[in-house]
């Protein structure tokens, strides 16, 4: 029979526990990397070897919708230090972009924290952080691409690679979302991306606060014939609960909307991590994701003390 814990060790946070732990493992670094970033701790990947934690339910009873959704896929033991480790260790971004319509050009500030990593198919990451050709195996052009592309570090890969044996489908980069609070958000959007190529696989974690993840039908295009039989979609609501994933394939990034909208009360204001693996097929995409997910702004790291992400300048501020 295993020792029981006392009740000073069953309430003291992990938190401690998994900083020893990081201390002695290797960390990812590249060279667009502002600071290098922890393996995950031996504690996590052991309860993240049993994956998922209960099958996915298909969610495909409306016109093009095709969602595999899991209730959790990480486990309840590892779902919270997954998220706090996460939000320590990463580096994010508060981008700010214009566009332009007409005459009119407008400032956009992105109402989240985000980050990415990864290179579309056209080119790969040697083990030591060069860039080449995925065709001809040498090296690419430095003007290749418009930002420097940064490696999947070890502590998502390793998440991503448990996707692809879950899932079926492959992916070269993993964009992440932080949601301080329930005023940060996402407006309706697919993930439609003629980089990302025809029926593109998303897979989409969430991890911390529950927030309500929406969905509602695309508006039939006037040019094509609607058939009568078919019953009106109706919009969807999910509760995103820590732990949860769904994967969104098949016809549904064509035909469908997501967004996270603003929420207030309950859990929102906890905190919130997304985490998405997808598939971009050509150097647009690469060009894309880093525009609009990094930009040229300061990145930003999660202060223990302030509870709260500030701008990094370079010192161990954890």
């Amino acid at each position: 029979m295993p020792a029981k814990r006392s009740l000073d060790a069953f309430f003291t946070p992990t938190q401690k526990k998994l900083r020893l732990e990081e201390s002695s493992k290797p960390k990812s670094n590249h060279p667009t990397y502002p600071y290098p970033i922890p393996e995950l701790p031996p504690t996590l990947v052991e309860s993240l070897g049993f994956v998922p934690a209960v099958d996915g339910k298909p969610i495909n009873d409306q016109p093009d919708l095709d969602l595999l959704y899991y209730q959790p896929y990480i486990p309840k033991d590892a779902e919270k230090d997954l998220f706090h480790f996460l939000r320590r260790e990463l580096f994010f971004y508060r981008v700010q972009y214009k566009i332009k319509r007409g005459p009119t050009e407008t400032n956009i500030n992105t109402p989240r924290y985000t980050t990415v990593f990864g290179i579309d198919e056209t080119s790969k990451f040697l083990p030591y952080g060069s860039i080449v050709d995925t065709t001809t195996n040498k090296p690419v052009p430095a003007d290749r691409y418009k930002s420097k592309p940064r490696p999947i570090p070890a502590c998502l890969d390793f998440l991503r690679t448990i996707t692809e044996n879950t899932t079926g489908y492959t992916y070269n980069f993993c964009l992440v979302n932080y949601y301080a609070s329930g005023d940060d958000s996402i407006s309706y959007h697919s993930d439609d991306e003629r980089f990302l190529g025809p029926d593109p696989a998303i897979a989409s974690f969430s991890l911390g606060a529950k927030r309500d993840f929406l969905m509602k039908h695309k508006p039939p295009n006037p040019s094509e014939k609607v058939e009568t039989s078919q019953s009106e979609p109706k919009p969807l609501k999910l509760p995103l609960a820590s732990g949860d994933m769904i994967l969104m394939h098949g016809k549904t990034q064509a035909n469908w909307l997501h967004s996270i909208p603003k929420r207030k009360g309950g859990e929102s204001g906890k905190g919130r991590i997304n985490i998405t693996f997808r598939k971009a097929m050509v150097k647009y995409g690469t060009d894309n994701y880093y525009q609009y997910n990094c930009g040229t702004g300061n990145p930003y790291k999660w202060d223990e003390k302030e509870e709260e992400m500030v701008v990094w300048d370079g010192k161990d501020i954890s």
